[in-house]
């Protein structure tokens, strides 16, 4: 007969086993914020680096980002202090639309708009398709500090609407297709628009997806 050399398991004390995490408290009155994120600006509050961040705009206390913009890129970020809306406007199976206007280098062919809408391949893999259309050069406030052009080289602007969010997405797309971005605006997150808030501003918004 073998017998075996592993210790017999012994049952965890129930005093010792680690609670279960209980959901955060809905709060009393749910709060949302629209901010039109600067260029430069730090999605966070805080920073050991001295760097821009969401604290020198908002001062609202207990509110959080719902999803995150890229510090190079500008506008629409929602703040919410309601745990299941931030989880609404963030999780991507619910495929929220997020809206962009992109200022990238060169003239857009027509196959260079269908590989976009189609769903470039990134490193991470494909992506679901956007939809893109060409935009006329928006009115926005100037960017500081300007963004910089090859004088050589025409840029465009594009509409691109996706539904993910990963890291650096619609940059990482429109380089695929061979279309740098130089300046990437978010003017919508499903329902809720930028409007005309300029850089810094911001403003309550009604939490119509609960």
């Amino acid at each position: 007969m073998v017998h075996s050399t592993r210790p017999a398991r012994t049952a965890r004390p129930k005093h010792l086993t680690a609670p279960r995490r209980q959901p955060a408290p809905m709060p009393e009155q749910t709060r949302l914020i629209a901010l039109n994120k600067p260029f430069d600006v730090l999605t966070q509050f805080t920073d050991g680096q001295g760097r821009a961040t969401l604290a020198n705009f908002i001062s609202t206390p207990g509110v959080y980002p719902a999803g995150r913009l890229d510090r190079d890129s500008e506008g629409l970020l929602l703040l919410t202090n309601d745990g299941r809306l931030q989880a609404r406007i963030t999780d991507p199976r619910h495929k929220l639309a997020k809206t962009y206007w992109v200022q990238v280098e060169g003239e857009p062919s027509d196959g260079q708009l269908e590989a976009l809408r189609a769903g470039p391949v990134l490193n991470d893999g494909p992506t679901r398709p956007a939809r893109v259309e060409r935009l006329v050069e928006p009115d926005l406030w100037p960017r500081d500090p300007p963004v910089r052009f090859r004088k050589s080289i025409p840029t465009s602007w594009l509409a691109i609407t996706i539904t993910e969010g990963r890291n650096r997405q619609v940059r990482r797309m429109t380089a695929a297709v061979g279309l740098p971005t130089l300046r990437l605006v978010r003017v919508r997150i499903g329902d809720w628009e930028l409007g005309d808030l300029q850089p810094g501003q911001w403003r309550e918004l009604q939490p119509i997806h609960q």
